[in-house]
């Protein structure tokens, strides 16, 4: 019977970015110490990793236990002997290893030529007394008379980043959390343990996500300045404006509640639900706001121009509110392939219209009134 060993992992979430899904962390040692503390300490975090609840697959690549021939060539022999360094050491890539000789053109193809010694006589440290080296004077020199040959455990590979010996600690959220919990855990591990001069460095998807998570908080505030300008310009006044942008608050309240109450991730989705609602949010004051504008030019008093714009705009704004709402609550039951991101767009959009029409809609005329009786009190005290 055949068996095999089966690993499944999570793609990437963005390809040609790495490997594997999850984060990727590597561990930097910035004092040019042994390989062997390094791989210490990084089996320290992969072990603690291993026990908390918000981590899944933690594991590293490196791995300091690999037995192996440390071959070290004997330059002064060398040189005294007329051989050159560079000639024993292609000879014995050539035949221990694989040597690159040339390449030919046979049927409208180009083939690679590669020198290999056979496996036979490759096994064992002793065959080195069958591989010679021109001198040069024409002699063939054993390569056993110019290299050490000693027998160590040692890294296999040893990889550096950012220019420093490095260990690469890769893993995944575990079900329930999201992969900035997953790399909020790796980091806090990873500072316990580490002592100075050693460092962490992200990677990949997991850099990406780390340099544009505090950006991507800016998008809300990006999005309520641009309505903010865009009212100030349209009604000429920096103040009527800010009646509309409070009522934005509120949409972004009903948002996160839904999204914390279906325990969704606040991601790149939620972001854009945010800049829909802002606006969507934003047309409703702003259909009490212009009304109540076109009043108090009519001559009305401003309590009565707010209280009456109040009236005849509910009801159509609670008919858009709710066609909009209706409209998009599809996406957030639905279900199959890509359900998860239709979820958070969907709760997001309809949980922040929800709140937006039950409780905006009842302080925005309160707010345009506050807002209008401090200008007209300042106005008053500059006159």
């Amino acid at each position: 019977n055949k068996d095999a060993f089966v690993i499944p992992v999570n793609p990437p979430p963005i390809m040609g970015m790495s490997a594997t899904g999850g984060f990727e962390l590597w561990i930097q040692d910035r004092t040019g110490g042994d390989i062997h503390l390094l791989d210490k300490y990084v089996k320290e975090i992969v072990e603690k990793a291993g026990k908390d609840p918000r981590l899944m697959m933690t594991r590293t690549t490196l791995n300091t236990n690999v037995p192996q021939y440390n071959l070290r060539v004997d330059r002064e022999k060398a040189k005294a002997m007329g051989v050159s360094i560079a000639s024993i050491f292609a000879t014995l890539q050539s035949t221990f290893g694989q040597g690159y000789a040339n390449d030919f053109n046979l049927y409208s193809r180009t083939f690679h030529v590669n020198v290999q010694s056979e496996s036979k006589f490759r096994a064992t440290a002793e065959d080195y007394r069958d591989v010679f080296v021109r001198s040069t004077n024409g002699n063939l020199i054993p390569v056993s008379e110019l290299i050490h040959v000693k027998r160590v455990v040692d890294a296999s590979v040893v990889q550096r980043f950012n220019m420093f010996t490095a260990a690469q600690i890769t893993g995944n959220p575990a079900p329930g959390f999201a992969s900035s919990d997953a790399m909020d855990a790796i980091k806090e591990i990873s500072t316990s343990v580490l002592p100075k001069g050693y460092t962490t460095a992200w990677a990949g998807t997991s850099y990406q996500e780390d340099k544009l998570a505090k950006e991507g908080s800016y998008t809300s505030i990006y999005a309520a300045l641009f309505v903010f300008l865009i009212l100030a310009a349209l009604y000429e006044s920096w103040s009527i404006p800010v009646a509309v942008i409070l009522s934005i608050p509120f949409a972004i309240f009903g948002a996160a509640l839904a999204v914390y109450l279906r325990q969704l991730e606040a991601d790149i989705y939620f972001q854009v639900g945010i800049i829909t609602l802002i606006g969507l949010s934003a047309k409703n004051a702003i259909l009490i706001v212009e009304f109540a504008m076109a009043k108090l030019e009519e001559g009305m008093p401003l309590l009565e121009a707010t209280v009456e714009a109040a009236k005849l705009r509910f009801r159509p704004i609670v008919m858009t509110s709710l066609a909009f709402i209706v409209g998009t609550l599809p996406l957030a039951i639905s279900s199959g392939a890509g359900s998860a991101s239709r979820h958070i767009i969907g709760t997001t959009v309809v949980g922040g219209m929800i709140s937006a029409t039950v409780i905006g809609v009842l302080f925005i005329p309160m707010f345009f009134y506050l807002v209008i009786t401090v200008k007209q009190k300042f106005s008053r005290t500059k006159a």
